[in-house]
């Protein structure tokens, strides 16, 4: 599976973490930027950019961060077909990708550290969509926002 990553300068170096790791994992990781630390850049560019791959390109996922998650993921769930959620836990994201089809994972560095994120990123590539009638109505109609 192709994972594309982005994030801001508050988001770098957890970015770069998670990037190390799933390359481990034997994932192919697509890094969106930010390619080096830029204190005053911002963080619109990196989560568009991963939330049009994951729109175009089926079957792959994202993984943005900034400071808060919640910029990046307003940026995201901009883009039509991408359904970002701010990952706070590992059951919550697993809800989210149960119920919502989240493609696009957003990470708040300020308060997640390494560990805490990887449980997250396990629920969410772990969790499959479960495409029932009440799911699949509500997506269909969040869609038709896009």
């Amino acid at each position: 599976m192709t994972i594309f990553l982005g994030a801001d300068h508050r988001g770098f170096t957890l970015k770069n973490q998670i990037k190390s790791w799933l390359l481990e994992k034997d994932f192919d990781v697509q890094d969106l930027g930010a390619k080096s630390y830029v204190t005053n850049d911002d963080f619109v560019e990196y989560a568009v950019s991963a939330g049009e791959r994951v729109a175009e390109e089926k079957g792959t996922k994202g993984i943005v961060v900034c400071g808060s998650g919640a910029g990046v993921e307003i940026a995201t769930n901009k883009v039509k077909g991408a359904r970002c959620t701010l990952g706070q836990s590992a059951e919550q994201v697993k809800k989210a990708r149960e119920a919502d089809d989240v493609n696009v994972l957003a990470i708040a560095s300020d308060f997640t550290n390494f560990e805490k994120a990887q449980k997250i990123i396990e629920s969410f590539l772990q969790t499959s969509f479960v495409p029932s009638e009440n799911h699949t109505r509500r997506i269909e109609k969040i869609s038709k926002l896009d």
